[in-house]
């Protein structure tokens, strides 16, 4: 599954002890702060990856591709005894679900990219806790939003007002970058939504694994359609900046990270992993203006900052 700081973790909590959950979790380390800052700079990339090779190959056409090779390494790591993959447990219709919901997601992060920077989509695609707690609270009478939850949602919300309406008074503004905004939200919300299907069906006891092959083997059939009947799979340049970000992507963010995320909840305490997760968009705002000249103005930054304490708002589960 994707990386769902609020999601995975919730739903790692709901899994019994075996063999992808350890009894015993401990207190933030030395090693595991470094790990978080490590993994949280790697996603904070992802977006960055994709703009800088668009002029090469469509982000479509990127996600699409680096699916497909992280579905087979997840396979061989299947394979090779790390969970299993059987259809017999009741995952079959929402693995497609969701499946479908993470090629949905990405297929607004990709066009996303199209009008938008990639500092305002590492923003607006981090609201999904927002979107996932919403959810929850409807489909799940354990996770019921708190008072300061709700609190949270309107901050969050009310910065994405901010930074939509307050980027138009500005000379040059396009419609086709609030366009790219708005599909970034959108984004978000698919995430949430994934997440929320993860937690409500059996995929909630399935293994890790399992679950992130549904959606990558999903996101790399129906994305690559689309990249074909849309035409932006015609106009492909392998250059080397095309397959660094290629391999990028396919290998370290949605193979490698996504495996060394499991791995930390395994050993350390998830509420302590989760405060850290608020450092990716922020990464990702620093390496669009460093390495992309993304250019933020001061009712984007003000909106990204109240949604990212929105965020972190409604994460908590206590007051």
């Amino acid at each position: 599954m994707r990386i769902s700081v609020n999601g995975s973790i919730s739903m790692m909590r709901d899994q019994k002890p075996g063999r992808f959950m350890g009894a015993n979790r401990r207190q933030m380390d030395g090693f595991g702060v470094g790990m978080m800052i490590l993994l949280c700079a790697v996603w904070g990339l992802h977006q960055v990856a994709i703009k800088i090779a668009a002029p090469d190959i469509a982000p479509i056409m990127q996600i699409a591709l680096r699916s497909g090779i992280s579905a087979v390494l997840v396979a061989a790591v299947i394979g090779c005894g790390w969970g299993n993959f059987s259809l017999r447990d009741g995952t079959l219709r929402p693995g497609i679900i969701v499946g479908i919901l993470f090629a949905s997601e990405f297929l607004c992060i990709a066009e996303g990219l199209r009008f938008t920077s990639a500092s305002h989509m590492a923003v607006f695609l981090y609201t999904a806790p927002v979107f996932t707690a919403l959810g929850l609270h409807f489909f799940l009478p354990a996770e019921k939003l708190r008072l300061h939850q709700w609190l949270g949602i309107a901050i969050a919300f009310g910065g994405i007002a901010t930074a939509f309406t307050g980027g138009t008074q500005f000379a040059g503004f396009s419609s086709r970058i609030l366009w790219g905004d708005f599909l970034g939200v959108l984004a978000g919300a698919g995430w949430g939504a994934t997440t929320v299907i993860i937690r409500c069906t059996n995929l909630s006891e399935a293994p890790p694994t399992k679950t992130l092959l549904y959606q990558l083997a999903a996101a790399f059939l129906l994305l690559l359609i689309y990249a074909v009947c849309s035409g932006q799979a015609a106009t492909v340049s392998m250059t080397r900046i095309a397959w660094t970000s290629l391999l990028f992507q396919g290998l370290i963010i949605t193979f490698a990270s996504y495996l060394t995320w499991f791995w930390l909840l395994r050993r350390y305490l998830a509420s302590r992993l989760a405060v850290f997760s608020f450092m990716s968009p922020l990464f990702g705002v620093t390496f669009g203006v460093i390495l992309l000249h993304d250019s933020v103005d001061t009712y984007f930054a003000i909106g990204a900052i109240m949604v990212l304490t929105g965020i972190s708002i409604v994460s908590r589960p206590y007051p």
